[in-house]
């Protein structure tokens, strides 16, 4: 997997992901709204906003896997993981483990 591009278009921040109510959850069809949006230009504004904001919410969380990877993997603790178990929790395989924990490694060192 590529790294993702620190730009700043990702330091913006985008429309908030609204929590649905439990009921709206409820109804396959709901979601966040959309369907009862008539005109397609705010139909097409609301879903590009929140496309962008699924997009950050997957950065940083492919973020904070790759950080906890490399924390998980950290020789100095005494019941470190290899990149075989993480891979296995985290459903990648090994060289991806590998990749992440690297990754995360960077992370935390820009981090500190």
């Amino acid at each position: 997997m590529a790294e993702p591009e620190r730009t700043t278009e990702r330091r913006l921040r985008p429309a908030p992901l609204l929590f649905e109510p439990s009921e709206a959850a409820a109804d396959p069809e709901h979601f966040f709204d959309l369907e009862s949006m008539e005109d397609p230009r705010e139909l097409l504004s609301r879903a590009t906003e929140l496309t962008l904001a699924f997009r950050a919410a997957t950065d940083r969380a492919i973020e904070y896997q790759a950080m906890a990877a490399a924390q998980l993997a950290d020789p100095r603790r005494f019941d470190r993981l290899t990149p075989g178990d993480i891979g296995e929790r985290a459903g990648w395989t090994e060289d991806y483990a590998k990749k992440m924990i690297e990754f995360g490694r960077d992370l935390l060192r820009g981090a500190r």
